[in-house]
């Protein structure tokens, strides 16, 4: 429906005069509006290119959720999950209603979750077309007309881009806002063109309604086999989440955000937001793609103004650049975004430290531990004032989208784990034979071979021995893959020098758990490693 001067269903949520309102254009439409409203550029190779000016990446210090009776109790409030009081929830709210009196509207219904049994009808609002364009490609669409004219939103989404809080009055940190209304199932967003805030608005909201359906929802990848094989894989920025998960030989369900029900596992969404630094066609050949096509959309990547070529490798205006499209831009996926019950749970991490095995196997008990850890590390450089490697945890591996406390979601794995016969991994893509500086990283092959071997059930039932330090125990041998490198103590010049690193990495975990420790089983607790153990072999 077009050119539409007043809808009762916009003045459910309180907008009320909108100059005209597009509902669900489809992508092709879309790009019509883009570009007679010059909000982009057409790249050479198909895809639109966006500014998203001074917000190049989320703003969490601008993210509230509303402090109200009927979820409060349940919510984990801290540094992630800030509160703001109803009263200036619906102060900003009327400022937004204000703002997009007069003004064109774009509307895209949409659903969050793959599964129809679990699935959360979404409305996105968006003063701009591009940012309905975004939510049509990462949300889950409704291609039958007759039914998305049936749509019952049980969230909406307001993006008002351009439309700035006054912490005076509204009681936000900045001129931004991200506020969370779970009990009136609204989402408001303005101050910030960054269209990742609506895709992880939405991933929160999922975050809080599963657990009380006992579902988990996990920020993480996962694939298929061709027996039906699922597995999932969790991993902090740099751990290699994308780049394992990608396999010619398996269909991609999702790249981000999963929930595991009694069903099985299910996508959230219905597209990919990827990075797109110094995307190669070589190393990175499916998402690479995305780049040369039709309907991509492309946020701060650098094109030149005449030619209109991209060019992926340049950072001059953020490391954070992202693409936006259809999971159905990847030549192999899921169309139903759905599996069984995973087989494997791999749990990635870059350890700078070089202390933690290529590989080692999970109990359950230690799954839920070192879920709640979330642990990678950044390495020297990466950001000032880092000299050498700096342990990073992060619960759940999305601590910054988690809405409940961190337990409920690790009791919810553990749940899923010992009712099926599923293997839970840690596997370390970071380095060997010494810390950052002195080791190696680890070799891409001998990882591959790891998650061959553990896809391919070869790891099932292999001899294993038990870590000293982190009690998980490590396999003997793998196939592909030399033995010595699957015990680090043995990679090391000097292994007294690794027995001291190891002990403080040990403390690390410890010291971070300590958070957790009066919330978890003594077997949880005793899963992990203890601050002050002995390294000596």
């Amino acid at each position: 429906m077009l050119n539409v001067s007043s809808d009762q269903r916009l003045e459910s949520v309180g907008i009320v005069d909108p100059a005209s309102v597009f509902w669900n254009l489809s992508t092709a439409a879309l790009y019509e509006e883009v570009v007679a409203r010059r909000e982009g550029t057409v790249a050479t190779s198909g895809p639109l290119v966006f500014r998203t000016g001074a917000h190049t990446g989320r703003s969490p210090r601008d993210r509230f959720l509303v402090d109200e009776p009927s979820s409060s109790a349940r919510i984990a409030w801290g540094d992630f999950n800030r509160p703001i009081d109803p009263d200036r929830f619906d102060a900003v709210h009327q400022t937004v209603v204000e703002h997009l009196r007069g003004r064109d509207l774009f509307v895209q219904d949409c659903y969050a979750g793959a599964d129809p049994a679990f699935r959360l009808p979404v409305r996105v609002v968006t003063e701009k077309a591009w940012h309905a364009l975004f939510a049509r490609h990462l949300l889950v669409t409704e291609s039958d007309r007759a039914k998305l004219a049936d749509h019952v939103p049980e969230l909406t989404v307001i993006n008002a881009a351009s439309c700035r809080a006054d912490p005076r009055i509204h009681g936000t940190n900045s001129e931004v806002f991200i506020l969370l209304n779970l009990a009136k199932r609204l989402v408001l967003i303005g101050g910030t063109s960054y269209a990742g805030e609506i895709k992880k608005s939405v991933f929160a909201v999922m975050n809080y309604l599963l657990p009380l359906r006992r579902v988990l929802p996990m920020h993480c990848s996962a694939n298929i086999g061709s027996d039906g094989d699922v597995a999932v894989f969790f991993g902090l920025s740099g751990t290699g989440k994308t780049t394992l998960s990608s396999d010619s030989t398996r269909r991609l369900i999702g790249d981000d955000e999963h929930g595991w029900s009694d069903r099985g596992v299910f996508n959230f969404e219905g597209g990919c937001y990827a990075k797109m630094i110094r995307l190669s066609a070589e190393a990175e050949p499916q998402i690479y793609a995305t780049t040369q096509r039709f309907g991509t959309v492309l946020e701060n990547v650098t094109i030149d103004p005449v030619t209109r070529r991209l060019d992926l490798d340049d950072d001059s205006i953020t490391e954070n650049t992202r693409g936006a499209y259809p999971l159905a831009a990847i030549d192999s996926y899921v169309p139903s975004g759905r599996g069984g019950h995973p087989s494997q749970v791999v749990m990635l991490t870059a350890d700078a430290f070089g202390v933690l095995p290529p590989i080692a196997r999970l109990s359950p008990a230690a799954a839920m531990y070192h879920f709640l850890s979330g642990y990678t590390a950044k390495v020297a450089g990466t950001e000032r004032g880092v000299t050498e490697p700096t342990a990073t945890f992060s619960t759940c591996f999305g601590a910054p989208f988690m809405v409940w406390p961190a337990t409920t979601y690790a009791e919810l794995l553990g749940e899923r784990l010992r009712e099926h016969p599923t293997k839970a991994w840690l596997v370390n893509t970071g380095w060997t034979g010494g810390p950052f500086g002195v080791g190696r990283r680890m070799p891409i092959a001998h990882t591959r071979a790891l998650i061959a071997a553990v896809l391919s059930g070869e790891l099932n039932d292999v001899p294993t021995a038990p870590d000293p330090v982190f009690k998980f125990d490590v396999p003997l041998v793998c196939p592909g893959v030399p033995s010595d490198v699957l015990h680090p103590r043995g990679t090391w010049a000097n292994p007294a020098d690794y027995d001291v690193q190891a002990g403080r990495l040990a403390g690390m975990f410890a010291e971070n758990f300590d958070r957790f420790a009066g919330d978890v089983s003594a077997e949880v607790a005793a899963a992990g490693p203890a601050s002050g153990v002995s390294v000596s072999r």
